[in-house]
């Protein structure tokens, strides 16, 4: 092999090689150090009962709505499971933006977690509404980034570049 045929070949060879995989998070990762007693999730009320030292509150109201985020997270590229909660549905009934939560129901039937375990995701590739009641992994870049939707606040953000289907 000459020179110029190696040089060829071990460029091409760098060329070939698989962009780095994305960071697979848990979302106790999205709860900064030492914060982790805020993390606990409020306990489901279905009797409408307060204590007597609690005011009156909506059972579906976020607890907390700037939680703690953990800012080296920001631009990373990662991978996280999690339920679906559109917010955007297109014309061909898919759903094309979202809260990533980390429980079932969350946002919907029970109160919504704290904002640093819900992540507002856009994605061009969508998910078609009526597989929305399944988990899934989602890819793509990660913004330590707070939004408000009518349904809860999110602390991060994260523009989706893969979507797949959770498997246990």
């Amino acid at each position: 092999m000459t020179r110029l045929t190696r040089l060829l070949a071990l460029t091409l060879g760098l060329l070939a090689l698989p962009a780095e995989a994305a960071r697979e998070l848990s979302w106790e990762e999205l709860v900064p150090a030492g914060t982790g007693y805020l993390y606990g999730m409020p306990p489901a009320r279905h009797d409408g009962l307060q204590s007597e030292d609690q005011p009156p509150a909506d059972p579906l109201t976020q607890s907390m709505t700037n939680a703690p985020t953990v800012a080296e997270l920001d631009g990373q590229e990662v991978k996280l499971p999690g339920y679906v909660v559109p917010l955007n549905v297109d014309p061909n009934q898919r759903v094309t933006e979202f809260l990533l939560v980390p429980y079932f129901g969350a946002c919907i039937h029970v109160p919504p977690p704290p904002s640093n375990q819900i992540v507002l995701v856009h994605s061009e590739i969508g998910i078609a509404l009526d597989a929305t009641w399944v988990p899934y992994w989602i890819t793509g870049t990660l913004r330590v980034e707070q939004s408000e939707s009518e349904l809860a606040n999110a602390g991060y953000r994260l523009d989706a570049s893969g979507i797949e289907e959770f498997a246990y």
